[in-house]
């Protein structure tokens, strides 16, 4: 694994082409023209990515499919347009089982070199649940080479979008999803980015209410999922009117953390890391986890890191602040869940359980003196004076 993630990582910030041994050379992930010390890892972080969205699409989607054996290639890909936010963000669910597939941008109808890079990569294999589509091209016609089996959505409104979304996830599944989340098509973006990572790790679609009516597209999709769990962003966004007709569809519930635009990401997206609902949610309460960061001025890397909220150590998203900065709330939560270790030999360190960060982007997206912070905040450490040694290694309740 460190092989592969060490050349993809290299590729992405431009340096000299990598060979395995035995084979031939690997290629570049990105053009060399890409900065920054984006390949830095440390001993409980790893960064992915570059400059911009499409390097890390890319690089998110070659860390978790190298393609190098049968078993390291996706189904699919899907491909959407970076410049339509709600069609990005409804994709993400695509990430998740039983498709996997991983984000990749496209810019209009143009289908940019990195992008085009990591899908002859990784080489999808097809999904045989959607007749073999190799690629899924969401709101774009960006142009791919004739050997790849492409299965189209239809071009419609952002909720007749996601709903096209929904019915492509029950066709590959072969039953519809029991859960929905629902949140307005004009919301906050930053408020809105840890909803990708939530649909990819539970399967839940993304649906859109059309300002405040909730649009015939959204309506029919739930109608046709008998009564699934309705998970509201923002009830405001739907009035009490909508609320009242959701309720008639399935149980709603209220997620945390986009009750106004005026909310801050990083505490935003710590209450849906939180939050839990039976068999829903996160409920990360604990230590033993991933946790994927990103800048919530760059939005898009959401549907881009959505992979690696479904696969490996299932990492939910947390935000920084505008500057890359950890916001206090942000080092207060990663206090609580740091994993901790007594001087008993029964609860040294490598009985312990580990914290891991993957951070998305350049250091223009987080800062290199953040990502060092970060470390030592998800590093395993003595317990406090005081605390039992059950709770130190297996945190709290």
């Amino acid at each position: 694994m460190s092989l592969v993630l060490g050349a993809g990582l290299l590729g992405a910030c431009g340096k000299s082409q990598q060979t395995v041994a035995g084979g031939g050379p690997l290629r570049r992930l990105a053009p060399v023209e890409a900065e920054g010390a984006i390949s830095v890892t440390t001993r409980n972080t790893t960064r992915v990515g570059g400059a911009d969205a499409a390097v890390d699409a890319a690089s998110v989607a070659r860390v978790v499919y190298p393609g190098l054996t049968p078993g390291s290639r996706p189904q699919a890909v899907v491909l959407v347009d970076q410049r339509n936010w709600p069609a990005a963000l409804a994709a993400s669910v695509l990430a998740g089982a039983p498709l996997g597939a991983p984000i990749l941008y496209a810019l209009g109808n143009s289908l940019p070199a990195v992008s085009l890079q990591a899908i002859e990569a990784m080489h999808p294999q097809g999904a045989p649940a959607l007749g073999g589509a190799q690629v899924i091209r969401i709101g774009t016609e960006a142009p791919l080479p004739a050997r790849y089996a492409v299965r189209q959505l239809p071009a419609g409104t952002p909720s007749e979008t996601a709903a096209a979304i929904e019915r492509l996830l029950a066709g590959a599944r072969g039953s519809t999803p029991d859960a929905a989340i629902v949140m307005r098509d004009t919301g906050a973006r930053a408020l809105e980015m840890p909803l990708a990572g939530l649909a990819a790790e539970s399967g839940a679609p993304i649906l859109l209410a059309e300002g405040p009516r909730l649009g015939n597209a959204t309506v029919t999709a739930l109608k046709a999922m008998h009564r699934p769990s309705i998970y509201v962003l923002d009830p405001a966004t739907v009035g009490s009117g909508g609320l009242g007709y959701l309720s008639g569809l399935g149980r709603v519930t209220s997620l945390p953390g986009g009750g106004s635009e005026s909310s801050a990401p990083a505490p935003a997206a710590i209450a849906l890391a939180r939050f839990t609902d039976g068999s829903f949610g996160w409920g990360i309460k604990e230590p033993g986890h991933g946790l994927v960061f990103e800048n919530p001025g760059r939005p898009l890397d959401a549907p881009a890191a959505a992979l690696l909220s479904a696969t490996a150590d299932y990492g939910p998203l947390l935000l920084l602040d505008a500057a890359g900065s950890i916001a206090p709330e942000l080092s207060v939560y990663l206090g609580d869940i740091q994993p901790a270790y007594s001087a008993a030999p029964e609860y040294a360190p490598v009985r312990g359980v580990y914290n891991h960060g993957w951070l998305i982007g350049d250091e223009r997206a987080i800062p290199l003196v953040t990502q060092a912070e970060l470390d030592s905040l998800l590093e395993i450490s003595p317990r406090q004076q005081g605390a039992s040694p059950e709770a130190s290694v297996l945190g709290p309740e």
